[in-house]
């Protein structure tokens, strides 16, 4: 058991009977109100505040059914950085916001220039009871721009984390493509070894004396595999304008960034029920090329 003073008791679940053995670091957030995420979970067992049976737990650990699993929490958490950045919000209630991410900043890591650490100042604590700092549900790349889900309280993070594991939340993205290119398709291009699709329809392309084209472009991602639009489109000979790691030799636009946008995104509640659809506004360097 930890020692006293040192770790604060989240939860203690009995695990149901399973099928067949999974280990400790396998078994589903599901079974937690706690653990917004599989990751989540590994990294806590990793800092020894997970138990089996009274006893510490360990990744590799064998679950069969009927064991106590204990969660903790570290009483002594860390304090994360805060920056002075000002972040369009777009919608927010008390159990979520969405933001306006701006391209050019990571969505969070280790490093102090994050938008997660400059949310608490753009947004309102939750008054909900187990209402955390504001932490970002997905990713955006370093230079991608738009919408981004975020949640407030530690239900709502396990709840939105559930709607984007089953596909339940869709996202619109606009790309600048370059080059000459189909006017619509699903592009069914294995990524990291996985399956992934990503729909694409053109909008709108104008004439370019360096590119052929450049085609104002929807995307709909079917899977949520990393960079997968820039890939997709990259394999399709269409790369996204801007695009300094899969564009092609001599067709990149430098100085300027990538032209990818996440437009909206859409999903129902899990509090309120509502139908939320919110969208982030094409940046003016879009503008300047399809006005």
């Amino acid at each position: 058991m930890p020692l006293k003073n040192q770790a604060i008791l989240l939860e203690s679940i009995q695990v149901p009977k399973l099928e067949k053995a999974v280990r400790l670091s396998d078994l589903s957030s599901e079974y937690f109100r706690t653990i917004n995420s599989r990751k989540a979970f590994k990294n806590t067992i990793k800092k020894g505040l997970v138990h089996i049976n009274g006893s510490i737990g360990f990744t590799a650990d064998f679950i069969y059914g009927g064991e106590e699993i204990t969660v903790y929490e570290s009483e002594i958490q860390p304090i994360k950085p805060s920056i002075e950045l000002k972040i369009e919000v777009l919608y927010e209630d008390d159990y979520l916001a969405i933001v306006n991410k701006p391209a050019g900043i990571v969505v969070s890591g280790n490093k102090k220039w994050t938008l997660e650490n400059a949310l608490p100042g753009n947004l309102t604590l939750s008054s909900q009871s187990d209402a955390i700092a504001p932490e970002p549900i997905h990713r955006l790349d370093y230079p991608t721009s738009g919408v981004l889900l975020i949640g407030k309280t530690r239900s709502i993070i396990i709840s939105l984390n559930k709607l984007f594991e089953e596909r339940s939340i869709q996202k619109i993205y606009y790309a600048i493509c370059i080059g000459e290119m189909k006017d619509q398709g699903l592009i069914e291009i294995d990524v990291d070894e996985k399956v992934s699709k990503t729909e694409f329809e053109v909008l709108e392309r104008v004439n370019s004396p360096k590119y052929n084209f450049l085609n104002l472009v929807e995307l709909k991602p079917h899977s949520g595999r990393r960079h997968q639009l820039r890939k997709h489109l990259s394999a399709i000979g269409n790369p996204i304008l801007g695009d300094l790691l899969y564009g092609k030799e001599g067709l990149i636009l430098k100085g300027k960034g990538l032209y990818l946008h996440a437009l909206s995104l859409e999903f129902e509640h899990p509090i309120t029920n509502d139908n939320i659809r919110v969208e982030a506004p094409l940046p003016k360097k879009y503008k300047k090329i399809f006005s």
